[in-house]
């Protein structure tokens, strides 16, 4: 590790020590981040709710087997951002098969009728999982599937009390309603209901994930030296290299658990992406020689590759974590919390809000009453002419997410890599918005955006709404289009056989 980044995170963990930061963050002191307490004195949670959830884990676990032992061949998650990424990182690491979770965080109508194809409708378990209960994704595709299914027995909710999503679970019978602790923001919740009551429904043992979790939290608490504390030495070089200017964090994950990065995009992208700062994170990259990498990058493995080697004689900087298999995802999660928000206070700016993303969000919504919104781009080429390093280009994808079409885009993000040295990154809408839509307009001006939109030949109804899944996928492209235009950020909008052309991929 380069000896000036060394030095920095040593003295910063003396200045750490000094101010009690630790033992302030765990007595929810919201002064580690900001005088004003808003969205950090209600957004702490997450220290602790492990251990409502184990202690909950039993009465999860016998309410998931009896639930599915009714015959449920399909779980159904309808949800987005935090409250769908963590379930889904269990599901596939562990492997979970029976009953086959379906994870729909998008509003593309190819996607859900590519996904309602793959089960019965009268055996399937539909969760609804969001925080605030209003989420216009999450509401769609509930009004969409209760429309097919309406008998409350196939419905769980989970959300915060209070919430409209809580009255409709309650007013139409849902078999269950779990109310999750409202102090835990959406991408902070992975322990909470939110993540634990679909991976049980799944078969997934939630006791020992959040007993794994329970041990590295107790390793992060405030009576541990700093020095040992796993959460502290990840955060502390997460926001100092980003400070030195390495914000590109790139993620070395081994197979079993590649999704975990995913979620680690949302939580630390979404957390430190907002006034002029934050860090990216970088996964699912082929890692190259050193020749292909900028002094913007930071590397943290949970495995070893030869490249990693060569990189580090380079002088990057590489963390290498422990091995870790699914069964110590609580575990790691928790790793990756405590240390964001230790970035945030590196950074010194709120990890627990996101002041950039209801911008897209308005915009879809005067695009959905017929008004106007800035939406016209120059071409591609003109786009990533402007790339220089130090800059990354991030590919916004409103298709449908399938293993094919993932395929198709890792092979441009490389090619791209390649051509420019630069890191790429691919996001499918909408569901970029709830991740990393908050660092690409509230972060440093440094990206090159790629908005891929190719409308869908057949659409599908929202019942009760006056536009289909098509027309809400494009106001949000168009929304989110106009947001990025707004705060000044360099975007081609394109069509997927353009962007395989310019990249040469094109099959």
């Amino acid at each position: 590790m380069e000896s000036e980044l060394t030095r920095a995170i040593q003295e910063r963990l003396s200045a750490m020590g000094a101010a009690r930061i630790a033992e302030r963050v765990w007595a929810g002191d919201h002064t580690v981040w900001s005088a004003d307490p808003t969205e950090i004195s209600n957004r702490l949670g997450w220290l602790h709710v492990h251990e409502r959830t184990l202690a909950e884990a039993a009465e999860i676990t016998q309410f998931a087997r009896l639930t599915i032992g009714e015959g449920f061949e399909a779980v159904v998650l309808l949800g987005m951002g935090g409250s769908s990424l963590a379930p889904e990182v269990f599901a596939t690491s562990f492997g979970a098969e029976q009953p086959r979770l379906f994870v729909l965080d998008s509003t593309d109508p190819r996607q859900i009728a590519a996904a309602e194809a793959q089960f019965d409708l009268e055996r399937a378990l539909f969760v609804i999982s969001s925080k605030s209960g209003g989420t216009i994704e999450t509401r769609s595709q509930m009004e969409y599937f209760w429309a097919k299914a309406p008998h409350g027995r196939q419905f769980i909710a989970i959300t915060d009390p209070g919430s409209e999503l809580a009255r409709i679970g309650e007013g139409r019978g849902f078999r269950r309603v779990f109310l999750n602790d409202p102090n835990i923001g959406g991408r902070y919740s992975a322990l909470s209901y939110f993540g634990m009551v679909p991976a049980a429904l799944c078969g997934i043992d939630i006791a020992e994930v959040l007993r794994r979790g329970a041990e590295l939290a107790a390793r992060c608490g405030p009576d541990d030296p700093l020095a040992e504390n796993p959460g502290v030495e990840l955060g502390l070089l997460m926001g100092e290299a980003a400070l030195a200017g390495r914000d590109k964090l790139t993620l070395v994950l081994p197979e079993e658990i590649e999704t975990l990065g995913h979620w680690i995009e949302q939580l630390v992208a979404e957390s430190t992406g907002k006034h002029a700062r934050g860090i990216l994170p970088v996964e699912r990259e082929e890692l190259g020689p050193p020749e292909l990498y900028g002094r913007d990058r930071v590397f943290v493995a949970y495995r070893e590759d030869p490249a990693l080697e060569a990189l580090q004689a380079a002088g990057h900087p590489v963390l290498r974590l422990p091995q870790a298999g699914a069964v110590d995802l609580g575990a790691e999660m928790f790793r990756w919390m405590f240390a964001t928000a230790v970035a945030g206070y590196v950074l010194e700016l709120n990890p627990f809000d996101q002041p950039n993303v209801e911008e897209a969000k308005k915009a879809s919504a005067e695009v959905l009453k017929g008004r106007p919104v800035a939406s016209s781009t120059g071409s591609l080429a003109e786009a990533l002419a402007t790339v220089r390093g130090g800059d990354f280009i991030s590919i916004l994808a409103y298709l449908p997410r399938s293993p094919k079409m993932a395929g198709r885009l890792e092979r441009v993000r490389h090619a791209l890599r390649e051509r420019y040295r630069v890191a790429t990154t691919i996001g499918f809408g909408p569901r970029y918005l709830h991740s990393t839509g908050q660092l690409h307009k509230g972060g440093p001006n440094c990206g090159v955006f790629i908005l891929v939109d190719d409308p869908a030949d057949e659409d599908l109804e929202i019942p009760g709404a006056p536009y289909t899944f098509g027309q809400l996928e494009e106001a949000q492209a168009l929304g989110d289009l106009a947001a990025l235009k707004h705060h000044g950020r360099r975007v081609a909008r394109v069509s997927l056989a353009e962007l395989e052309a310019v990249a040469g991929t094109r099959a």
